[in-house]
């Protein structure tokens, strides 16, 4: 296989690459340079925060010869040796595929020969807590007791599910979703070290949709790479993803705020006729009258956004023909379709019905009930 996709090509080797997560990359450092490594880590977050490559990362570099700045050096003896994660002293174990007492069992016997060519031995347990009670319990006396030369690294993204047995005997690392700007950054430099050519407000709205995980972010950038055949722009993003176009959320929201039932369902028809997922088109709704709301209310929304010059001016224009308690109303009634959708066989109707509910919005009916509701808890509370 010649084409490697963008997040294993890209994948950190040492902790300089590592994209966010300073809080646990300068700890683990430290205590490389300070020689003062534990016995049993967890790692824990959100999947695409860089879990299982810090952890193979850490594994190198307690092993190497002569790291530098706390990470592996790639050239030493341990380093070539460790290169291939098939290594005898690095096991990485798949718990959701290797959850029973047997395989514990095993690695227990295992744990008590030392390492074959390296300093420490290093476990590496992805999805821990998809073991079994009794796999943890077979576990637990390794954890708390292992041999000098043993490392055990536990990387989960359901922590609550671990046994408080388990997790008082690991120094905890909590892995935090990257924020927008650090996403982009890194987009920005995978692409042009990919000499793929690319638009600022693309690679904005592939960092919001990868929601904080950088693995996720890659990946999305994969695909609009592909169909934007390396040239990559806001109109090809939403191509590939998907997502509604701007210009007929802008239709929709505007047919919501003049109170035309008969232009909206006729928008959303043709959104049908396009083969649009209902269910999706709900979800483009609320982060479009989200960015609304940002140009009601924030100054520098322009930054915050980073849309192309001509979307900024459709949301400046709809932005004025409500106000805030009015985009509001809507957001709020968008937002509970996802759930709502779960138990529906007819998406469309549902969105059509809710959609055709706020067209009948009345400012001054709404704050009517507000008031009695505020009278009625006053006499609860008397």
């Amino acid at each position: 296989m010649s084409y490697l996709a963008l997040y294993r090509k890209y994948r950190s080797k040492t902790f300089d690459e590592i994209v966010g997560q300073k809080h646990i990359t300068q700890s683990l450092i430290n205590q490389i340079k300070n020689d003062e490594v534990g016995h049993a880590y967890l790692f824990t977050g959100t999947r695409g925060t860089g879990k299982t490559s810090i952890a193979k990362i850490f594994a190198k570099a307690i092993n190497c010869l002569s790291p530098v700045n706390g990470s592996p050096c790639g050239k030493c003896a341990a380093c070539q040796a460790l290169s291939d994660m098939g290594s005898v002293d690095i096991f990485e174990i798949d718990a959701a595929s290797n959850n029973r007492v047997d395989e514990i069992r095993e690695l227990r016997e295992r744990v008590k020969y030392p390492p074959v060519t390296c300093k420490y031995k290093v476990y590496i347990i992805d999805e821990v807590h998809m073991l079994t009670d009794s796999a943890f319990n077979a576990l637990l006396k390794t954890l708390e007791e292992p041999p000098s030369y043993v490392v055990f690294i536990l990387a989960t993204t359901e922590v609550q599910k671990l046994p408080a047995t388990i997790l008082s005997r690991c120094m905890r690392f909590d892995f935090k979703l990257l924020t927008e700007e650090e996403l982009e950054s890194h987009l920005k430099y995978v692409f042009s070290d990919s000499k793929i050519k690319y638009e600022d407000s693309a690679v904005s709205t592939i960092a919001r949709l990868g929601a904080g995980s950088v693995r996720d972010t890659l990946s999305i950038a994969d695909m609009c790479v592909a169909y934007s055949n390396r040239n990559v722009t806001f109109d090809s993003v939403i191509e590939a993803v998907g997502m509604t176009d701007r210009n007929t959320m802008k239709l929709l929201i505007s047919s919501v705020l003049d109170k035309n039932e008969g232009e909206l369902l006729s928008n959303v028809d043709m959104v049908a006729r396009q083969g649009k997922n209902m269910t999706q088109l709900a979800k483009d709704l609320v982060g479009y009258v989200r960015d609304l709301l940002v140009v009601k209310t924030c100054k520098d929304y322009k930054s915050i956004l980073k849309l192309p010059a001509d979307q900024i001016a459709d949301l400046e224009t709809l932005a004025t023909k409500a106000d805030n308690s009015r985009f509001i109303d809507i957001l709020s009634a968008l937002s509970v379709l996802d759930n709502e959708f779960r138990y529906t066989t007819n998406p469309r109707g549902l969105l059509e019905i809710k959609l055709v509910t706020l067209c009948n919005y009345d400012s001054k009916d709404i704050d009517e009930l507000k008031m009695k509701i505020k009278v009625l808890e006053s006499k609860i509370n008397k």
